[in-house]
């Protein structure tokens, strides 16, 4: 029996989504990319904010006609939405024939093998990548305990359960045994992990134990969370080799009274501080944040702080999002809800001198020769990311080469010799 997955989201839903894949095949499911093949077609939800909610619907909505026009006897929600809003959608999406929520994977697909009328089979397959084989993801912790008062993940997938180091490593060298070479460390706060079994984070020590690992060329670490991010961490970024000096690290906002309504821990200072080290340390450091346009109160006075502080601290990227409100998130009931233009208006001006920030950054970088991983060919011009772009959030690197084509999952030479905003060109040597 054929089942399919679309997998929605961020890349630790990918995650949940590449476990779903490997009890599926465990319990002896064909797997197939082709929805118009599958008999069991599974759909890994997400509810972070209202757009990525109405793209789920839409995606079961879209995978329900095959229940007519293809094969699918078995359709099946899972994943954030469904977690948080599952009564509602059983009212609403009645083609859904299980609706299931985050976690025991094992459990999920014991239940669509009883409606799918398949005795399950007992294999040993860990997890089944989604991402090219030369790269993959590592989610050491699922929840989160920060409470931030926009946010709806801790009512969605609970507070911070770090994943035991020893068993992340084995996990790791079996993905390096596998033909991983790049690997992005992720989770909802990367930077606490640890704190819940060792009684302080420990995302440094995790970090350079990973290194140890050989085949890994690249070890990289998303989502981290300003509090918690220090010295130690950046040094061990600077100094190892296989660590590479990227640090993501969400702000949100700079203003302290923004900061206290979004809950958010830790003070402006220390995120000045930590910036300004970085720079001081390492002009090749690479630094990526996010920011909220129009929280809740947020006056014309606290939204100008913003943007001063990104024009004198200058992030090589940035992602900006306008507030959006979340039901049953403290922030929903606060008083000064902003009209929908003034946060638009707010979000487009961040994101018009970012653009400008980010092709400054990147002009800085013609010149330069760079490692380059080869991700692919694509209209006689090889492409693939340096160190300094992360897999799905950032640009590429686009260049020429002479002979026979890079491989992907390759690592080679590269001069840039042209930048925009977003993605770079150059040439292999």
């Amino acid at each position: 029996m054929k089942a399919g997955l679309v997998s929605l989201g961020c890349s630790k839903n990918r995650v949940d989504s590449e476990y779903i894949l490997a009890e599926l095949a465990n319990a002896g499911f064909e797997l197939t990319p082709e929805p118009a093949e599958a008999e069991v077609i599974l759909i890994n939800t997400c509810g972070f904010i209202t757009p990525a909610k109405e793209e789920s619907i839409n995606s079961i909505l879209e995978m329900a006609a095959y229940k007519e026009n293809g094969k699918c006897r078995v359709l099946v929600g899972t994943g954030c939405l469904t977690e948080r809003y599952s009564r509602e959608l059983a009212q609403e999406l009645p083609e859904l024939d299980l609706i299931w929520g985050v976690g025991d994977h094992k459990g999920l697909v014991r239940r669509i093998c009883q409606l799918a009328g398949l005795t399950p089979e007992e294999g040993c397959c860990p997890r089944v990548l989604t991402t090219p084989p030369y790269t993959a993801y590592l989610r050491i912790a699922d929840g989160c305990d920060n409470r931030c008062t926009y946010c709806a993940i801790p009512l969605i997938r609970g507070p911070r359960r770090s994943v035991p180091m020893e068993e992340l490593l084995a996990e790791a060298e079996r993905l390096a045994a596998s033909g991983v070479v790049e690997l992005t460390v992720i989770a909802q706060d990367t930077s606490a992990y640890g704190s819940d079994l060792y009684g302080k984070p420990m995302l440094r020590e995790l970090l350079l134990a990973l290194c140890k690992i050989d085949g890994f060329h690249w070890v990289r670490v998303l989502y981290t969370y300003p509090n918690t991010v220090d010295e130690a961490l950046v040094g061990a970024m600077i100094a190892e080799p296989k660590l590479v000096p990227y640090l993501d690290m969400p702000i949100q906002h700079i203003a302290p009274e923004a900061l206290r309504r979004m809950n958010r821990h830790g003070t402006a200072e220390h995120i000045r501080h930590m910036v300004d080290y970085i720079r001081s340390k390492s002009e090749d450091f690479i630094l990526r944040t996010t920011v909220i346009t129009g929280f809740p109160g947020e006056t014309e006075e606290e939204f100008g702080r913003l943007a001063e502080f990104l024009r004198t601290h200058p992030f090589d990227r940035l992602g900006a999002f306008a507030y959006s409100i979340e039901e049953n998130t403290p922030a929903a009931e606060m008083p000064g809800q902003l009209d929908e233009e003034t946060k638009q208006r707010r979000l487009d001006a961040v994101m018009q001198a970012q653009r400008a920030i980010s092709l400054s950054r990147n002009q800085a970088r013609v010149g330069r020769d760079y490692e380059v991983l080869v991700e692919g060919v694509e209209g006689g011009m090889a492409y693939g990311r340096s160190y300094a772009e992360a897999p799905e959030v950032d640009g590429s690197i686009r260049f020429h080469f002479n002979g026979e084509a890079p491989a992907p999952g390759s690592f080679v030479q590269v001069r840039i010799t042209k930048a925009g905003p977003y993605d770079l060109w150059g040439e292999m040597f």
